[in-house]
């Protein structure tokens, strides 16, 4: 086919072309069987915005972005449908579906640590990822749900989720905990699991990666210009309420402290002596990390240490057992 896909090209045709443009009709609500019709057809049959669906296409199988007159033409609506499907994909089917075929492929239990860190890694990541999507969804996606009703918050804008550094910088964390997720399967993985099925999650993790990195760059490249353009023709409702703040972090920065000594593997004595603590004192703050996180593995406290942020992947030298 041509380099930029066009309404009047047959539906089939594009699917055959690039296997990833599944997703996007799914996502858009459209099923399989449609024949040889065309997009404008099938779009029309569906009720999705034609010009929508092409530009996703476009942008997903070959990097194209619309101009800026066709950015005007583009359903708010549809795209936030379509992003809230990928949410729901994401955590309701792909992530579960992951988690499962590493328990297959390792032995998990708290008797594996290695398999456990492993499970406990993953599912730290995907909690992650449900947080940030809940975010979005209770206070961007709803901010444009108001605009797509003609109303307008005094108190927030596209350009306040845009540059929010707080939000730009969960992508990048999300980045690279799946990073560092990759990097201690590869590394860590115990030789009694079957490689097969080990390989074969591998992939799909690698996959899931992939898409999760063009539904981030749908929402910056495509989703954000056209709610943007939508909020300029609303006016500003003064009665709005500001958004609720974010959870506090869990652990105080001594607790902090004390975490990154344990997962270096220095001894109880090790710590309170860099801390310039008792002993009887790092081993209450241990107690309490162990209750506030319920992780009492030490294999645990470093998954839970990386994934936040407290210390980095290259600063572990081995898994500490004690």
């Amino acid at each position: 086919m041509g380099h930029k896909y066009r309404s009047y090209d047959k539906l089939a045709e594009l699917i055959n072309d690039d296997s990833r443009l599944l997703q996007v009709m799914s996502r858009f609500g459209i099923s399989l069987g449609f024949g040889d019709k065309s997009v404008e057809e099938v779009c029309a049959a569906n009720y999705v915005d034609v010009n929508t669906f092409i530009a996703v296409c476009n942008f997903v199988s070959q990097g194209l972005r619309p101009s800026y007159d066709e950015y005007g033409t583009l359903d708010v609506k549809a795209l936030l449908d379509y992003l809230r499907n990928s949410h729901s994909f994401f955590l309701d089917f792909k992530l579960p579906s992951i988690r499962r075929e590493f328990v297959d492929a390792v032995d998990c239990s708290t008797q594996n640590e290695i398999g456990f860190l492993i499970l406990k890694f993953f599912d730290d990541y995907a909690a992650e990822i449900k947080r940030h999507q809940e975010y979005e969804s209770k206070h961007f996606f709803s901010y444009v749900d108001g605009l797509i009703q003609g109303k307008r918050a005094a108190d927030m804008s596209i350009k306040h989720f845009e540059n929010n550094q707080g939000h730009q910088d969960h992508d990048k964390l999300i980045a690279q905990r799946i990073d560092d997720l990759k990097k201690i399967i590869i590394r860590y993985s115990p030789s009694s699991a079957n490689k097969e099925l080990l390989n074969d999650a591998l992939l799909h993790l690698f996959e899931f990666e992939a898409d999760y990195e063009s539904h981030t760059l749908i929402e910056d490249t495509l989703f954000i210009p056209a709610a943007s353009m939508m909020e300029s023709q609303v006016d500003i409702d003064d009665d709005k309420e500001l958004a609720p703040e974010e959870p506090k972090e869990v652990l105080s920065d001594r607790e902090k402290d004390i975490l990154v000594g344990v997962v270096k593997g220095q001894t109880n004595k090790e710590i309170a002596d860099s801390l310039f603590l008792s002993v009887h004192t790092v081993l209450t703050h241990r107690r309490n990390i162990a209750r506030k996180l319920e992780i009492h593995s030490p294999a645990g406290l470093v998954i839970y240490a990386i994934v936040n942020g407290i210390v980095k992947m290259e600063d572990i030298k081995e898994i500490p057992y004690n």
